[in-house]
């Protein structure tokens, strides 16, 4: 069978519209044969694959990640993917007939030098009135840039940039973040022919103001991407300026009455007033100007200035000082004998293998992150003779069995005075186990209890951790830079990202 060209990838917080998707998904023109992840991002509730489990596709998945937001979502789902490329759907879209095919097609007609490639979107408006302010709102989607609603990325690209910055907790910026950073270093993005259709969704009178909370997010793009973003991203300049303006009219007037300042009242209030009905004329000119759309754009459009500020104000202070984004790493090499299991010397006996303490669990917490794991070991045993090559793999065999799957195995058979490239401290069996799995070495964090792992994978370019065992020098500790006390506290760093 030809592998997979992509794996599909669906946030959903168990709207009734993710079935719908992915019977689209099933009943299209060519058979979905890639596999589909979908990301249960509520915080709790039902298991979302008993009930999707009659939907037809052959290969679906489902996984949770306890909330969090889209971002957290979407980087949950690539991260579990092991395609050339990863294609993100929203779970309120619905796929045409034929957009599988055409996704394939999409994907196989990019050039090299191409990262991403985005699909079309239509949001179908009603044809007997003129749309509504929120209906006008998701019609911008089809013109969005860089937008997830449909959205291919490579998957090397996605590694290379740690993925989206989970920073943005909603549906909003996380997409062009990831572009400008994408476009930025690691290729172009274009426009591929599949569609999806968006529906417009039912919402309450107040979603205008709870949309408010973005500008917050505003002020992280800001940070990291300086202040000619919008620019970049093609993003359309919003009202804050004019909103904070109107509600600091409003804040003047209060304190200007309660003191007695009645002339400086009146003129602060007039900026209020003149401010408010210039937002309020400009949402409701353009739509429908029912009773109850008159009535949402006008209880809306007096507080929108306040929380639109008050968002602003929030985000300019809580990312004063934000650093770039830098996610998990996409790979974490660990030496096998002193760090996963206790090092008896040239072991060769599976019986005689016993794992540290909590390693099983702490490398389950980075495989449900998604986070590649692999092994990295010196056996001069075998070199020397005091074990045979299939003693070595027999006990690689058992640790497997006590911890779990790994990704990729590399292990140095040579004696200490062979000289070859991948004995420890060299950097041969990282780069190798990198190669093999097409990982960068900068997202790649070598884990050991000496220093020759720590120097293994300083050459190789990687990242460091070392977890002393009692036969650890406190030289090597000195200047092995990170260290963690244990495995457990080692792979919290990591999930911390701090490594």
């Amino acid at each position: 069978m030809t592998q997979a060209r992509t794996t599909i990838v669906i946030p959903s917080i168990g709207r009734p519209s993710l079935r719908v998707l992915l019977e689209a998904l099933a009943g299209g023109t060519e058979s979905v044969t890639c596999p589909v992840v979908v990301v249960d991002d509520r915080a709790q509730g039902a298991d979302l694959a008993a009930g999707l489990a009659d939907v037809g596709l052959a290969d679906l998945r489902v996984v949770r990640s306890g909330g969090g937001g889209p971002a957290r979502a979407r980087n949950l789902g690539w991260r579990h993917s092991r395609t050339p490329w990863v294609s993100f759907l929203d779970d309120d879209v619905v796929t045409d007939r034929d957009w599988y095919a055409t996704l394939l097609s999409d994907l196989r007609t990019v050039g090299p030098g191409v990262a991403g490639n985005q699909g079309q979107v239509r949001v179908p408006l009603p044809g007997h009135r003129r749309p509504t302010d929120w209906e006008r709102s998701t019609a911008g989607l089809a013109t969005a840039t860089w937008i997830t609603a449909d959205m291919s990325y490579r998957r090397s690209a996605l590694a290379a940039v740690g993925g989206f910055d989970e920073r943005f907790p909603r549906a909003f910026r996380e997409d062009a973040d990831l572009g400008l950073r994408i476009t930025g270093s690691h290729g172009s993005i274009t426009t591929g022919q599949r569609r999806v259709t968006h529906p417009v969704r039912a919402v309450g009178d107040w979603v205008s103001l709870r949309q408010q909370s973005g500008n917050a997010d505003d002020f992280l793009m800001r940070a990291v991407h300086g202040t000619d973003w919008r620019t970049r991203a093609r993003a359309p300049r919003g009202r804050r300026v004019r909103h904070a303006v109107a509600s600091t009219g409003a804040v003047v007037a209060s304190f200007s009455l309660l003191a007695g300042y009645r002339r400086t009242a009146a003129v602060a209030m007039s900026t209020w007033l003149l401010g408010t009905a210039e937002l309020a004329w400009a949402r409701i000119q353009p739509g429908p100007r029912d009773r109850d759309e008159l009535r949402r754009m006008l209880l809306t459009s007096a507080a929108i200035p306040f929380a639109a500020t008050w968002h602003s104000v929030r985000g300019a202070w809580a990312h004063r000082r934000a650093e770039p984004w830098r996610g998990l790493p996409d790979l974490v090499l660990f030496d096998r004998d002193g760090t996963l299991v206790h090092d008896i010397p040239y072991n060769g006996d599976p019986g005689l293998v016993v794992p540290v303490d909590g390693a099983r669990q702490a490398l389950d917490r980075l495989r449900a992150a998604g986070v590649r794991l692999g092994v990295v070991s010196n056996q001069s045993g075998a070199g020397s003779g005091r074990i045979t090559l299939e003693q070595v793999e027999a006990v690689n065999r058992r640790v497997e069995e006590l911890l779990g799957p790994f990704d990729v195995w590399r292990y140095c058979p040579h004696d200490r005075d062979e000289g070859c490239s991948c004995r420890k401290p060299a950097p041969g069996m990282v780069q190798d186990a990198c190669a093999d799995l097409d990982v960068d070495p900068s997202r790649t964090v070598v884990v050991g209890d000496i220093g020759s792992d720590v120097e293994a994978g300083r050459a190789a370019g990687a990242h460091t951790l070392m977890v002393p065992a009692p036969a650890t020098r406190s030289l090597e500790v000195k200047s092995a830079g990170h260290v963690a006390i244990t495995l457990a506290a080692a792979i919290d760093d990591i999930l911390a990202g701090h490594w």
